[in-house]
């Protein structure tokens, strides 16, 4: 073997070393900020290359894919939230999406949920007692500093209605304020300058649309019914007539029920538009940005009623006659 042979062997050898160490064990950037990276459930090992590629996390997805496979990583990748900072190198981020070293619990906060709800469901998580939560949802004092969209909402309300449905990440032990501070400024920025501005156009409050979205929440599930729904319940306002929406009176004895009887629409409480004209007292739930978008764009029609068939389909009506016959038809 000729020494130029030997010597280039060796380069390569020398080379590839340095390569691989490069692409392995050295950061892409000395930048110290962190970026969250999301490992979604079921995702595979190419996909999260993939994701971390596109992120700019890293120099290259076969050489990541590479490190996993070679320290038998590929089927242990689990989901969750990482905090991740450029300095890291590609093996320090393989290493901890294999260890699970996650920042946060995935919870997912379901439209139409009310605060009590919400408490319960954060207890089967294992985050916060229900006690707790409702205590912090019930203390509103200056708030409004930080979310301005509260400044309007009367003290002796909670913050039922601004606990905003959605997917999140939160910390493993996270308290009741870090949860509520959360669902509140993702409300924030879901609620938009444009859409502010059309609230204020119609000289109308954001509380006002916020209890009237969680009606429209609690009543119809598609975006179209619900924008037709809107308009019927404004309508009916404008008038002076009741809204009569059964889920306030739901909401008011604490019970969800098929169909409610006479007495039930009399029960006494300012949530019941049964018995009184006007919005109820406040939201009965928290409604996502479907609802909230038909409370604020509502479509005019000449329907003035409606109900929900067994199947969920809504039926409307134009006269009452025509709502009685609906209801002799499908709820009897």
């Amino acid at each position: 073997m000729s020494k130029n042979f030997l010597a280039a062997v060796i380069a390569i050898i020398v080379f590839l070393a340095g390569w691989l160490y490069y692409q392995f064990y050295l950061p892409l950037s000395p930048g110290e900020a962190p970026e969250i990276f999301v490992v979604e459930k079921g995702s595979g090992l190419s996909k999260i290359a993939s994701q971390l590629k596109e992120q700019g996390l890293i120099r290259s997805r076969l050489f990541f894919s590479i490190y996993v496979f070679l320290r038998g990583g590929q089927s242990d990748l689990k989901a969750g939230e990482y905090s991740v900072f450029a300095s890291m190198s590609a093996s320090e981020i393989a290493d901890k999406i294999i260890s699970g070293e996650t920042e946060g619990l995935k919870i997912t906060i379901i439209e139409g949920w009310n605060i009590e709800d919400i408490a319960e469901y954060l207890e089967e998580k294992g985050i916060c007692q229900p006690e707790n939560f409702l205590e912090a949802a019930n203390g509103s004092a200056g708030r409004a500093e930080e979310f301005d969209f509260l400044e309007d909402k009367p003290e002796r309300n909670n913050l039922e209605g601004y606990l905003f449905p959605d997917t999140y990440w939160i910390k493993q032990m996270a308290s009741p304020e870090e949860v509520i501070r959360t669902l509140l400024g993702n409300f924030g920025k879901k609620l938009t300058a444009e859409m502010r501005e059309e609230i204020r156009s119609q000289d109308k409050t954001i509380f006002e649309i916020i209890t009237m979205a969680s009606l429209i929440e609690k009543e119809v599930a598609t975006d179209e019914d619900r924008k037709i729904v809107s308009g019927i319940f404004w309508k009916r306002l404008k008038n002076h007539y009741p809204l009569q929406s059964c889920a306030t009176v739901a909401y008011a004895l604490g019970v969800d029920k098929w169909r409610y009887s006479v007495n039930d629409t009399q029960i006494e409480s300012p949530y019941n538009t049964y018995k009184y004209i006007g919005l109820p007292a406040g939201p009965i739930s928290n409604p996502g940005l479907s609802a909230i978008k038909a409370a604020i764009y509502p479509q005019e029609s000449d329907y003035n009623y409606f109900l929900s068939k067994p199947d969920g389909e809504t039926v409307f009506s134009r006269t009452l006659r025509e709502h009685n016959l609906a209801i002799q038809k499908y709820l009897k």
